[in-house]
C-alpha cells in the first residue's frame, strides 16, 4: 500500500461524486472511498481468500469473508496513517482539502501552503508514525489478549499489514513520505525546496529499480518459478511510484521556473480602446506605434476589459469601410474577469489564471489601464522552458 500527500488547487470542490463515495468529514476533514479502491478490495479477496481457505479448511466460504476484512482493514490503517498527516498539518494551519481512500492506499490533499524542511519532515513522518503505533496496539492485543479463530487471524494480519505500511513509507523517495526527508535535508542544505524535491523524485525511481531486481529480475536470472501475484503487485506499484516520482521532479522543475512567470514582463504591449472605436481609430494608432505592434483591448460598458481587437481581420476591412466599421465586429470577447494587476507574479498568478477561460488575458496597471495582454501559450512557454508557438495573428496596415 502506498501513500501520498499533495497540493489542492483552489477553488475545487472538496469531495465531489466524481472522486468516489463521501464517506463523511473527521475532524472536519473530507474523506472519500475512491471507486477504485473496490479493485485492490476484490484482488485481496481473490488473492487472500484461498490462501485462508488452504490453511484453516473449517472456515470453508468464511474464508472469503475474512479476505475481505483483510481489506478493510488495510483501509482503515490507511486511514489512520493519512489523518495523521491532516491532523499534523492542522498544527502549522495547513488547510487539507480532503482525504481520498483508492486503489494505491490514499492521499491526503492540502490547499496552498507555506511549508519549510522541518515541517513537512514532520507533517511526512506523522503518517508512518501512526502506523507503527497502530502496529505495536495490535502486538499488545496478540500477546496480552487469547484471542483465536477469526480473531487470532485478523490481528496478526492487522499487525503485519501497519508495520509494512509504516515500513514501505518511510523509503527515501517520493512519492512516498520518506521522499520528504530527502527533501528535507536537500532543501536545508542548498536552500532550494526545488533542489531537494528532484533528489527526492530521484529517489523514488531508484526505489523501484531496486523492487524490480528484487522481486522480478532475481528470481527470473535464478531460474526460481515466479510468483506470478508477487510479481504483478510489484509491477503496479513500482508503475504508479515511477510516476509519482516522475510528476515529483516535473513539478519541481516547474516550481523552479516560477520567478520567470510576472505579468508585466511576459505581457506584449497593448493599449485600451472604447468599446466606440471603428477600425480608423485603430489604424490612425497604429501609425502612431511607428511600426511597432501593439495588441488591442476594448473596454466593456463598465470600464473593464471585454474584448481584443483580431488586427488580421481588421485590416481586410475595405478602405471605404474603416470609419464606418466598430472594432467589436472585429474582435473576440475575453471571458469574464479575465484581466490581472501588471503586479501578478509567481504561483498567485497562475492559481488566478487556472480559474480562468480562455488564452488572453488583459494585464492592467493600478488605475486600471490596460497596459499588456497575456497570452496563455506565453504563460506555459516560461514555466515549461519551451518556446511558445507562432502567433497566426497579424497585424494592420499602417497607412
Amino acid at each position: 500500500m502506498t501513500d501520498t500527500h499533495t497540493h489542492g488547487q483552489p477553488g475545487r470542490s472538496v469531495a465531489s461524486r466524481k472522486d468516489g463515495i463521501p464517506l463523511g468529514r473527521i475532524a472536519g476533514i473530507p474523506v472519500v472511498l475512491a471507486y477504485s479502491w473496490f479493485i485492490i478490495a476484490a484482488f485481496t479477496v481473490i488473492v487472500y481468500g484461498p490462501v485462508l481457505l488452504r490453511n484453516n479448511p473449517d472456515l470453508g466460504l468464511g474464508a472469503f469473508i475474512v479476505a475481505f476484512a483483510y481489506a478493510v482493514l488495510l483501509l482503515i490503517s490507511v486511514l489512520v496513517h493519512e489523518l495523521a498527516h491532516a491532523l499534523t498539518a492542522k498544527i502549522y494551519r495547513w488547510p487539507t482539502e480532503k482525504i481520498v481512500l483508492n486503489l494505491w492506499g490514499g492521499h491526503t490533499q492540502f490547499e496552498s501552503f507555506t511549508a519549510s524542511p522541518g515541517r513537512s519532515v514532520l507533517v511526512a513522518m506523522a503518517g508512518p508514525a501512526a502506523n507503527f503505533i497502530l502496529a505495536a496496539a495490535g502486538w499488545v492485543l496478540l500477546t496480552a489478549g487469547d484471542l483465536g479463530g477469526v480473531a487470532d487471524i485478523l490481528a496478526n494480519i492487522f499487525v503485519w499489514a501497519n508495520l509494512l505500511i509504516g515500513i514501505f513509507n518511510v523509503l527515501p523517495g517520493l512519492p512516498l513520505d520518506g521522499g520528504r526527508l530527502v527533501e528535507s535535508a536537500v532543501w536545508k542544505v542548498t536552500g532550494s525546496q526545488e533542489k531537494g524535491t528532484v533528489a527526492a523524485g530521484w529517489g523514488g525511481r531508484l526505489i523501484v529499480i531496486a523492487l524490480v531486481l528484487w522481486f522480478v529480475a532475481l528470481p527470473l536470472l535464478s531460474g526460481e518459478r515466479p510468483d506470478i501475484s508477487l510479481m504483478l503487485i510489484t509491477i503496479l506499484v513500482g508503475s504508479f511510484l515511477w510516476m509519482g516520482a516522475t510528476a515529483s521532479i516535473q513539478q519541481a522543475r516547474l516550481r523552479g521556473r516560477l520567478h520567470l512567470v510576472r505579468a508585466a514582463t511576459l505581457a506584449e504591449p497593448a493599449v485600451g480602446l472604447p468599446q466606440t472605436a471603428t477600425v480608423a481609430d485603430l489604424e490612425r494608432l497604429q501609425r502612431s506605434a511607428a511600426g511597432s505592434p501593439l495588441a488591442v483591448v476594448l473596454y466593456g460598458p463598465d470600464g473593464r476589459p471585454a474584448a481584443v481587437v483580431d488586427t488580421g481581420v481588421a485590416a481586410t476591412v475595405p478602405p471605404e469601410a474603416v470609419a464606418a466599421t466598430p472594432l467589436t465586429a472585429v474582435s473576440y470577447a475575453l471571458a469574464p474577469g479575465a484581466y490581472v494587476p501588471e503586479s501578478s507574479q509567481g504561483q498567485e498568478l497562475l492559481q488566478y489564471l487556472a480559474q480562468l477561460e480562455g488564452q488572453a488575458y488583459a494585464v492592467v496597471s493600478a488605475d486600471g489601464t490596460v497596459i499588456g495582454l497575456l497570452r496563455q501559450a506565453t504563460v506555459l512557454a516560461a514555466i515549461t522552458g519551451k518556446s511558445p508557438r507562432p502567433s497566426r495573428r497579424m497585424y494592420g496596415r499602417n497607412g
